[in-house]
């Protein structure tokens, strides 16, 4: 098997290949191609890339073609994790978010807008060439928002896609954890779209515990990287929210602690980045990965921090944990998700794929995030029936703001952006809606100025 990755310069890139090296012989994997457009920090990952592969015995086969062609052609699987216009891109958009009185974020708001409509017009380029020179690969999208992403690339391309996200993952890991007992010893009945899902129901060796976990407001407490929700509201709607609903149900919240902060994550990372490579690019290679280790370790501990508690990445400390060796994240969702490609034996796991007839009020082509049966023949989606009244309007309404904004980039209209974000509940209005993207386009005319007025 031959594994692709796009993006391959990206800070999580090292700990896919350690993800790979640890299945090489499960996989059968002969070699590694990593594309990506900057070529020096591409080179800084092949370098840790290999070192872990070395310090963990394995013989994995890194190799940097020249371009995206020669990385994909024979591909059995690629994964997209491209970041369109890189860390500066982010945290510009996370700053214009803050000048216009919304939360600075990636995935959501304005800058999740922003990055959307920077990144649908790549993804399906690069789709279109995989197209000619791998055309039975499966491509696994991780880049965000990957909700949106995928459903681009499922409804415009021919391939073979199902888009993933550690963030399911992480909160059954988190309710594992915080009730003592291994996770395959439960059964999490999840639903609704990419950062915006929610579990329905848990189930502990066949028995509904439901009521258990949500009348325990410390435990609630403890399933989240931060302190993100108040208890109340989580018993309240009787559903246990995935983490990015907090820049739903707290929009104002976290816009006021990064003004208190003065200072958004996006910007934070692309400083950190910037001498985290530096630092990197002068060291051997065992130093060179333990830096990076030790950069993951506080870049984890502060998560979601600074929008909840105005706590900065330089002032959290860091949890200790070998970011290698985690139980969660994006590393093991693709390795998860690859293992069971290539399976005769289905998995359950929750991933991003069209919805069928899953999620009653949804079309078809509709991408969700839902428990799926995964195996060589692909993935079948658990019937999810009618979400609760209390999350189906959200959903909706959000689904309807990525089907426009997707429109948007495929027809080149800034007017139907403007009518996404008019659609789009954290924005919801129409002359907001004209001034983000007339900042937008303004401020990033190589990669927003594709949009017409029309």
């Amino acid at each position: 098997m031959k594994v692709a990755i796009l993006g391959g310069g990206g800070i999580r890139t090292p700990l896919v290949l350690y993800a790979l090296a640890q299945s090489q012989a499960l996989l059968k994997i002969r070699e590694v191609a990593l594309f990506d457009v900057d070529d020096a920090r591409m080179g800084i990952i092949a370098r840790l890339g290999r070192e872990v592969a070395r310090k963990f015995g394995s013989q994995l086969d890194i190799q940097i073609p020249t371009n995206l062609e020669q990385a994909a052609a024979g591909a059995s699987v690629v994964v997209n994790s491209i970041r369109v216009g890189g860390m500066a891109a982010r945290a510009r958009d996370e700053r214009i978010a803050l000048e216009h009185g919304y939360a600075g974020q990636e995935t959501t708001g304005p800058g999740g807008a922003a990055m959307a409509l920077r990144t649908v017009p790549v993804a399906l380029a690069h789709a279109r060439m995989i197209e000619r020179v791998a055309p039975q690969a499966w491509f696994i999208n991780l880049t965000n928002p990957a909700g949106l992403i995928t459903q681009a690339l499922t409804q415009h391309t021919g391939l073979r896609v199902i888009g993933i996200c550690d963030t399911p993952s992480e909160l059954f890991h988190g309710i594992a954890v915080g009730l003592g007992r291994p996770q395959h010893e439960f059964e999490f009945d999840y639903a609704g779209l990419n950062h915006l899902g929610w579990i329905r129901s848990v189930r502990l060796r066949g028995e509904d515990i439901t009521d258990r976990i949500l009348d325990d407001a410390d435990l609630l407490r403890r399933l989240y990287p931060a302190d993100l929700f108040d208890p109340a509201l989580i018993q309240t709607l009787r559903l246990i929210p995935s983490e990015y609903l907090f820049f739903y149900y707290s929009q104002r919240r976290a816009y006021q602690n990064q003004i208190r902060a003065g200072s958004t994550r996006g910007a934070e990372l692309e400083r950190l980045n910037s001498e985290l490579f530096a630092q990197m690019q002068s060291e051997g290679d065992a130093q060179a990965l333990a830096t990076y280790a030790a950069y993951l370790k506080r870049r984890n501990a502060s998560y979601l921090k600074l929008e909840s508690q105005s706590i900065s990445m330089m002032e959290a400390a860091s949890d200790g944990q070998d970011p290698f060796e985690s139980a969660t994240g994006y590393h093991r969702i693709a390795l998860q998700v690859m293992a069971a490609l290539v399976s005769d034996e289905a998995q359950e796991i929750v991933i991003n794929i069209p919805n069928g007839k899953a999620v009653a009020g949804l079309a078809a082509e509709d991408v969700v995030e839902i428990p799926c049966r995964v195996d060589r023949n692909g993935a079948v989606a658990k019937q999810v029936g009618e979400l609760p009244e209390s999350v189906r309007g959200l959903v909706q309404a959000v689904k309807a703001y990525e089907r426009s904004l997707i429109r948007a980039a495929v027809s080149a209209s800034a007017a139907q952006a403007r009518l996404a974000l008019l659609e789009y509940s954290i924005i919801g209005q129409w002359e907001p809606a004209k001034e983000i993207l007339k900042s937008l386009r303004a401020r990033d005319p190589e990669f927003l100025g594709y949009l017409r007025e029309n």
